[in-house]
């Protein structure tokens, strides 16, 4: 199963090729934030965003991205497996 995982982004690396950096859960990866750069106010480090296959789909705020996360890892090996899945990634 693939979910949109909330992470916060903790650098842009470059705003012209759309790319940033995410923490997940503690784990940091390279994401795509051009479909939410176009957004009210573009996209800043400390926001969190809504991750799925790498992208940012769209930008969601504090309070959203706790209720998300505290539902999503109710669901228990499902989390673990999209977590799991977003460590093997190529790492930084």
């Amino acid at each position: 199963m693939c979910l949109g995982i909330p992470g916060k982004v903790v650098e842009i690396i470059d705003v012209n090729q759309h790319r940033a950096i995410a923490d997940v859960d503690g784990v940091r990866r390279e994401i795509n934030v051009g479909l939410v750069l176009g957004d009210a106010g573009g996209l800043e480090v400390g926001e969190w965003v809504l991750i799925h296959v790498g992208f940012a789909m769209s930008k969601i705020d504090e309070e959203e991205a706790e209720r998300t996360l505290s539902f999503i890892k109710e669901l228990g090996s499902v989390y673990d497996d999209e977590i799991d899945e977003f460590r093997q990634e190529t790492p930084l």
